[in-house]
């Protein structure tokens, strides 16, 4: 497996791989799957990498949507307080110049913030949410706005994903690789995927990883 990579930007997604949220999104999934009389499991295994609206619209009649919605909305911003920073992430974004990196994340603008926050990450300098973008992931659409946030063609950036939905739009949008975080990462299609950000450096136009936190 590869172990650096050319690039002049980062594009994070955040959910697993910034910030550890499984723990909130199963229990505020859990209640609100519970509200419509809907198998839990069932709807948490839709949720990852998606935003809210797409598994909204998957499971619910039309007519209900706007209020099941909301419900989901509200429920995921009580459940932000219980998120974490993943290994590594802190100590790599605050290394990081302003001008290269961007965070590309299927949640709300105020869930995403809310997630960073109780995580005790600093604010990204360009943050696509689920409310910029016309199509959530696996559609290009977020990533090609993260990177010309950042004022690079997504050609020119390295994207870190762990959920197939992310790694899918990732590459449609072109980006110059695609690092898997954790291990439910590796078959989803990535160059290369790592334990976590802990073994990750940004450095004279490229990216290297440690050897020993590469996955087989």
């Amino acid at each position: 497996m590869r172990t650096w990579f050319p690039a002049q930007g980062l594009l994070f997604d955040s959910d697993g791989v910034l910030v550890d949220s499984d723990a909130s999104v199963i229990s505020a999934w859990t209640r609100w799957a519970q509200r419509y009389d809907l198998d839990p499991a069932e709807i948490v295994a839709l949720v990852h990498g998606r935003r809210s609206a797409d598994t909204v619209s998957m499971v619910i009649p039309r007519r209900h949507r706007a209020e099941a919605l909301l419900l989901i909305d509200s429920y995921e911003i009580e459940d932000a307080a219980s998120v974490r920073a993943l290994p590594g992430a802190d100590e790599l974004l605050r290394a990081l110049p302003d001008s290269a990196w961007a965070v590309v994340t299927s949640a709300l603008a105020p869930l995403a913030r809310a997630r960073l926050t109780a995580a005790g990450l600093p604010e990204p300098p360009v943050l696509i949410t689920a409310d910029l973008v016309a199509e959530g992931k696996p559609a290009p659409e977020g990533y090609l706005k993260g990177s010309a946030g950042l004022g690079l063609p997504a050609t020119a950036c390295v994207v870190f994903e762990d959920a197939a939905s992310g790694i899918t739009a990732a590459r449609a949008a072109g980006a110059a690789a695609v690092i898997g975080i954790g291990a439910r990462s590796v078959a989803a299609g990535v160059d290369t995927a790592v334990r976590s950000l802990s073994g990750v450096r940004f450095q004279d136009g490229h990216v290297d990883l440690c050897q020993a936190d590469v996955l087989p």
